[in-house]
């Protein structure tokens, strides 16, 4: 068995090789993944309650409705799984009316940020002393071999419009990875972001308190922490734009001047144009179409659709 150090020293050289792909690239980016270090989770937590973010009240409001309906259509005896679980805030609601179902409810919260999940555990222990809170320490991205581990009926969540992060065959790869790890009577609930105006739209990633500008940069002072690199933060201002051809919110990096960083864990510099953008992520916003096609090319059958009173998000849930 691996130990801790080792096992950082491997998350330490997948970083590495992320980032030496992404800024040698042209044009330059950086994975999304790379947002979520404990700095990073706590930001992203701060977003989740600015007025401007509409993503997770709408979702919260969707789950708080229909909660009840969602897992009478899921089956009986559940067990949960969240992808990209953070803290799971939002997944108590969840969890509170399993509880009156089922005297025994497992659930398994899975996510790259350690710190996030031990708030995950010490939350939900106070909240639900019956719960028993098996968490996961890793990228779902390229699929999860335990969930096929795990006996009984299982309802994975996988909520937050997290899915627009991808492009839509990355999407498709990502969930038939997922697919494959579940058995006949599994389902998957899937939270996803609409297509809407960019008046609503656009404020979401760019807050007037400055918090997505924080998180945003907040890459670059993860690759200062952890790289050794010298990013002047400050020097790099946070874009969102709104692409309607391509139905996505599109977040980059703008340099404000021509400067270079030195990544010494790297042996790289990286030289930038004053003016010239990073891209740092993407946030597709989906139609009904968009969604029955990912989750038909990925394997699952879209069952039932949960949305808000304005339609401005909606909840799938798909059966394997």
């Amino acid at each position: 068995m691996a130990t801790s150090k080792q096992l950082r020293l491997l998350t330490d050289n997948a970083i590495a090789l992320d980032v030496r792909q992404g800024l040698t690239a042209s044009p330059k980016y950086l994975p999304s993944k790379l947002f979520y270090d404990e700095a990073g989770s706590q930001l992203f937590e701060q977003i989740t309650e600015l007025p401007e973010y509409y993503l997770s009240r709408t979702e919260r409001s969707i789950l708080e409705q229909y909660a009840g309906e969602i897992l009478a259509n899921a089956g009986p005896s559940l067990t949960l799984v969240e992808l990209g679980a953070g803290t799971a805030a939002k997944t108590c609601i969840l969890i509170e009316e399993l509880l009156l179902r089922q005297s025994r409810v497992l659930f398994y919260p899975i996510d790259v940020s350690p710190s996030a999940l031990e708030q995950a555990v010490r939350q939900l222990g106070r909240q639900f002393p019956c719960l028993r809170v098996n968490p996961i320490v890793g990228d779902y991205t390229g699929g999860v071999p335990a969930l096929s581990r795990i006996t009984g009926r299982k309802l994975v969540l996988y909520i937050g419009s997290s899915i627009g992060n991808f492009e839509p065959p990355q999407a498709i790869r990502l969930l038939r990875r997922i697919r494959q790890t579940l058995r006949s009577g599994d389902a998957l609930l899937l939270g996803a972001d609409f297509a809407k105006s960019p008046k609503i739209l656009v404020p979401a990633y760019d807050d007037a308190q400055g918090v997505t500008a924080a998180f945003n940069k907040n890459i670059l002072a993860r690759l200062n922490r952890e790289l050794e690199a010298d990013f002047d933060v400050d020097a790099f201002r946070h874009i969102a734009l709104w692409n309607r051809r391509g139905s996505r919110m599109e977040i980059y990096l703008e340099s404000m001047t021509a400067q270079t960083a030195f990544l010494p864990a790297l042996d790289l510099d990286v030289a930038f144009e004053r003016g010239e953008r990073m891209h740092t992520e993407n946030s597709y916003k989906y139609t009904d179409a968009m969604i029955e096609s990912i989750l038909r090319e990925s394997g699952f059958t879209l069952e039932q659709t949960w949305c808000d009173r304005k339609r401005w998000f909606g909840l799938h849930l798909a059966r394997v």
